[in-house]
């Protein structure tokens, strides 16, 4: 079985990322390398490198569903983001901590945030058990951030947004790059936003149809 995986892990690279203009190599690698299948239930694992959002958590009178993002739009936010060795990362969402093993491969540490107890709790175990010792997992309110570690220099939101509440933007640091898909379905947009002498400006990367990550949706706003 698990050279079943491997191979999917190849086919997953060369069919899913390199033809939609992944080209960063040491994130090809470490997704080539990160086991998929571990991060989702047992009964999904034969799904596990399909081209399609995949659900790890029911909805819940808290929230929303949640799901491990799309391999290709997932690849191509972390690209975007330009993530470096030895850059501090707040991963925000990180469900059961794939995304953060990623990360944790290509930066130099990773806080892997998230809100729900019950996927944390996975989180950690499944990312210590692997051995992903550069990746710290905390729970708390995603749209909150953790301040506690801030600066980072770069934060990656996974799911699809309605808006980017103001306390992200100010964790990051000068040069620090933040990414997020706004927008939910076929009106997401990927967007990178840098923080330049204080200003954080934005701009649009690609379309991406995400699913989205509750907690964030865009507030009412009051019309006369």
């Amino acid at each position: 079985m698990n050279a079943d995986f491997s191979q999917h892990r190849a086919k997953m690279v060369d069919g899913q990322l390199r033809t939609t203009d992944v080209t960063n190599q040491p994130l090809l690698a470490a997704m080539g390398s990160v086991p998929r299948e571990a991060f989702v239930d047992a009964r999904r694992r034969a799904l596990a490198y399909i081209d399609e959002d995949i659900e790890i958590a029911p909805a819940s009178a808290d929230g929303g569903a949640r799901y491990l993002m799309e391999p290709s739009p997932f690849a191509k936010l972390l690209q975007l983001a330009d993530v470096r060795q030895g850059d501090v990362v707040l991963d925000v969402g990180c469900g059961t901590g794939y995304s953060s093993a990623v990360l944790s491969l290509v930066a130099g540490s990773v806080i892997a945030l998230e809100s729900e107890s019950g996927l944390a709790e996975r989180a950690g175990s499944l990312l210590g058990s692997l051995g992903y010792d550069n990746v710290a997992v905390v729970q708390g309110a995603l749209r909150e951030g953790y301040p506690d570690e801030a600066p980072y220099d770069v934060i990656v939101i996974e799911g699809a947004v309605g808006e980017i509440p103001e306390a992200l933007f100010d964790q990051l640091k000068e040069g620090g790059r933040l990414v997020a898909v706004e927008g939910i379905g076929n009106a997401g947009v990927a967007k990178l936003y840098v923080r330049d002498s204080g200003i954080v400006t934005g701009r649009r990367g690609f379309n991406a149809a995400v699913k989205p990550l509750p907690g964030f949706e865009k507030a009412p706003v009051f019309e006369f």
